[in-house]
C-alpha cells in the first residue's frame, strides 16, 4: 500500500479526532462560544435524554447554545472517544462514545467543511443504575441450609397476584402488544416495578384476531424485540400468527408482570399523592391500581375513525371498520366495497379477492405506493438486511444511525432513494395510473417514511395488491366519495350505485390522545394535545414545527402520563429512553426536562 493510499484511508478518522479534540477542549473549559465555533450555522444537535431528559433537537447554532447554557456543564458530553469514521460525498461521519454526570452514551456526528452539521447524543446507560447484565447478572440460585421453601415459580406467581392488594406498580403500562411488552422488558431489566395489562386473553391475541392473511410488511431485521432477536432462520416477512406466538413466548421468557384479560376502565390522577387511581376489570374482578406513572402503549394510533354513513342503519349487509375485519372467508361469492386505499385497505381487498369475493376499492385521495422489494433495496437494505448484518451493522447500530438524522433534513436523505424507486418502477406506476389509481410520493416527493412520521397514513407497501388493481381483479373507483347506503348498495356522490353485501371502513385512526380521553377525560387529552406528527404543515400534519414526534416516548404536559408505540423498530429503540426516564424517577433522581413541548391541537 502506498503512503498516499494509507493517508487517504486514515484521513476521515484523523479529521474526526481533530474536530472532537477541539470540541472537547471547549466543553471542558465551559466555553460555549468556543464550542459553537465547531458547528455550522445550519447545524442540528439531537439529544435522546442524555442532556435534556427529553427527546429534543436544537436547530441552528443559537438553539444549540441556548440548550448548552440551560442544561449546565454537568450534562455536557465529556470523555468523547471516536470509535469509527468514514467519508462520502464530502461528509465525514463519525461514531463516538461519551459520558456526563448521569449517563454513559453513544453518538454520531456528520462534518462538512470541518464543521459539524448533525450531532446526536444518546443515553445508553444510567451510570448509577446499569442493567444487571454480563458480570452484573443475578446469581439466581439459593445455596445453603436456610433456603426458602418457595421456589422461583412460587415467587413469580405471588408477585403477579400481589398487585392491587399487597403492593402497587410504580408504572402501569396499558396495552400488551409488541410496544407494551417491549417496554415492559426494558423496565423489568432496570428493576422498575411495572405491570403490563391487556384486554385480550393471551399475549399476541391482537395479532391472532386480525384478518387471516395478515403479515408484517417490514423485514425481520427491522422488527426485533429488545434483548431477544428473532432466530436467524426467521421469515423475512412474519405471518401474524407466528408473530403472535413469539409475543406470547416473549412475555414468558422475559418474565414480565403481565395481566391478560384485563381492561382498564377509568383513571384519574391524585395531585396530593402524586399517583394515578386506575380501575381495571381483570377477568370479571374490579381491581384498583395506584401507579405513579401511567403509560399508554396502544401503538401509534388512537381510536378507529368510523364515519357514520347516512342510511347505514338500513343496510342489510355487514359494515365494520378494518380493525374488526375477520378475514375474507365468510364473503366468498359476495360483493364487497372497501372504503380507503392505504395499507389496511389494500390488504383487505387482496384477502377478500383471494377468498372469492367481488371487491371494489373506493379511493378518496392520493396514496403513496412503494413495492416491498424496492423499499428493501433502496431504503431499508443499507441498514436493515442480511447484507447490513454481514457488514457489521446490526439492528441496534442501525437504530442509532437512523436516529442520528434530524427530522428537519430527513427528506434530503430519503428523496434520492425514492427518486431511484420511481425511475426503476416506472412501468409498475404507469400500470397503476392507467387503471385510474391516484398516486403521490409524499410532500417534496420524500416518500414513505416522512408520510408515516408526519401523518401515519397515506401509503401502502405493495406485497401484491397493486398488481390486482392494475389488472382489474380488484375494481377501483377513484376519486370516490360515499353519499349513503341503501339496503343493498353503496351510493356515491356522483350517483353511482355499487351493489354490496359488505362494506369495510378502512378509514384509519385518530390520535393516541383519544385513548386518554376515553380512559381519563377529554380535558386531560386536550392538555396533552395531538400525539404523533412533526408539525411539518403538510397534509394531516398541521404546524407549528416541533422537530420531534409529538408527545411520544417523552414527558408530556400532563405529569406522569406517557405515550409509547410506533412500529416495531421505533418501539424497540425508543423504549430504551422511556425506560431510563422512568427508572430515574423511581430512584428519585433529579430529571429537569429541557424544552418540554407545548400542546398543539386537540386531536
Amino acid at each position: 500500500m502506498t503512503d498516499t493510499a494509507t493517508q487517504s484511508d486514515t484521513q476521515p478518522l484523523d479529521d474526526a479526532r481533530a474536530w472532537t479534540e477541539q470540541l472537547q477542549t471547549a466543553l471542558e473549559a465551559g466555553d460555549v462560544a468556543a464550542a459553537l465555533e465547531q458547528f455550522a450555522d445550519d447545524c442540528f444537535w439531537r439529544d435522546l435524554i442524555s442532556m435534556t431528559w427529553n427527546l429534543h433537537t436544537a436547530e441552528g447554532k443559537d438553539a444549540v447554545g441556548a440548550m448548552l447554557r440551560e442544561v449546565g456543564q454537568g450534562a455536557w458530553p465529556r470523555s468523547i472517544e471516536v470509535t469509527g469514521a468514514d467519508e462520502a460525498d464530502g461528509v465525514t461521519t463519525l461514531d463516538f462514545t461519551f459520558e456526563n454526570d448521569t449517563f454513559n452514551g453513544k453518538g454520531i456526528a456528520r462534518l462538512r467543511d470541518g464543521r459539524c452539521w448533525t450531532f446526536l447524543t444518546s443515553a445508553q446507560e444510567l451510570k448509577d443504575h446499569p442493567e444487571p447484565k454480563g458480570r452484573r447478572r443475578i446469581f439466581g440460585a439459593e445455596h445453603g441450609v436456610n433456603v426458602s421453601k418457595d421456589n422461583w415459580l412460587d415467587r413469580r406467581k405471588a408477585r403477579v397476584a400481589s398487585f392491587g392488594k399487597d403492593e402497587q406498580p410504580y408504572v402501569l403500562v396499558v396495552g400488551g402488544g409488541q410496544g407494551g411488552i417491549g417496554l415492559g422488558a426494558r423496565l423489568k431489566r432496570l428493576g422498575v416495578n411495572a405491570l403490563v395489562v391487556d384486554r385480550y386473553p393471551r399475549p399476541g391475541d391482537q395479532w391472532r384476531s386480525r384478518y387471516h392473511s395478515l403479515c408484517l410488511h417490514d423485514p425481520v431485521w427491522y422488527d426485533h424485540l429488545p434483548y431477544l432477536p428473532f432466530p436467524d432462520d426467521w421469515p423475512v416477512f412474519s405471518p401474524k400468527d407466528k408473530i403472535a406466538d413469539w409475543l406470547e413466548s416473549y412475555v414468558k421468557i422475559m418474565e414480565l408482570d403481565y395481566w391478560s384479560s384485563t381492561e382498564a376502565k377509568s383513571a384519574q390522577f391524585d395531585e396530593e399523592s402524586g399517583t394515578w387511581e386506575v380501575r381495571v376489570d381483570r377477568d370479571g374482578e374490579e381491581i384498583v391500581l395506584r401507579p405513579t406513572h401511567l403509560v399508554m402503549a396502544t401503538g401509534m394510533s388512537g381510536l378507529p375513525n368510523q364515519p357514520e354513513i347516512p342510511g347505514q342503519e338500513r343496510f342489510k349487509g355487514d359494515v365494520h371498520h378494518s380493525s374488526k375485519h375477520p378475514g375474507g372467508g365468510p364473503y366468498r361469492g359476495k360483493k364487497a366495497v372497501v372504503i380507503g386505499s392505504n395499507n389496511s385497505a389494500h390488504d383487505i381487498c387482496a384477502d377478500l379477492w383471494e377468498n372469492g369475493a367481488d371487491v371494489t376499492m373506493l379511493q378518496r385521495s392520493t396514496t403513496h405506493i412503494v413495492r416491498s422489494d424496492s423499499l428493501m433495496e433502496h431504503v431499508l437494505g443499507p441498514l436493515y438486511s442480511e447484507d447490513a448484518v454481514e457488514s457489521g451493522v446490526d439492528h441496534e447500530t442501525a437504530d442509532l444511525i437512523f436516529a442520528s438524522i434530524p427530522y428537519q433534513v430527513l427528506n434530503e436523505f430519503q428523496k434520492p432513494a425514492f427518486d431511484a424507486i420511481r425511475e426503476q418502477d416506472k412501468e409498475f406506476y404507469d400500470r397503476l395510473e392507467k387503471a385510474g389509481f391516484m398516486l403521490d410520493f409524499g410532500a417534496e416527493d420524500s416518500g414513505l417514511f416522512l408520510k408515516y412520521l408526519r401523518r401515519g397514513s397515506g401509503y401502502y407497501i405493495d406485497i401484491g395488491a397493486s398488481d390486482l388493481i392494475a389488472s382489474g381483479d380488484i375494481k377501483l373507483v377513484a376519486p370516490a366519495e360515499v353519499k349513503e347506503l341503501t339496503e343493498d348498495a353503496v351510493v356515491l356522490t356522483d350517483g353511482t350505485e355499487l351493489p354490496a353485501d359488505l362494506v369495510v371502513l378502512a378509514t384509519g385512526y385518530g390520535s393516541m390522545n383519544g385513548w386518554a380521553a376515553q380512559l381519563i377525560d377529554q380535558d386531560t387529552a386536550d392538555r396533552v394535545g395531538k400525539v404523533w406528527g412533526l408539525g411539518s404543515d403538510t397534509p394531516k400534519d398541521p404546524g407549528p414545527w416541533e422537530g420531534e414526534l409529538r408527545n411520544m416516548w417523552k414527558p408530556t404536559q400532563v405529569s406522569n402520563l406517557w405515550f409509547h408505540g410506533g412500529n416495531l423498530h421505533q418501539s424497540r429503540h425508543y423504549s430504551k429512553y422511556l425506560a431510563m426516564q422512568l427508572k430515574a424517577r423511581q430512584e428519585g433522581m433529579d430529571t429537569p426536562v429541557y424544552a418540554l413541548a407545548e400542546s398543539h391541537h386537540t386531536g
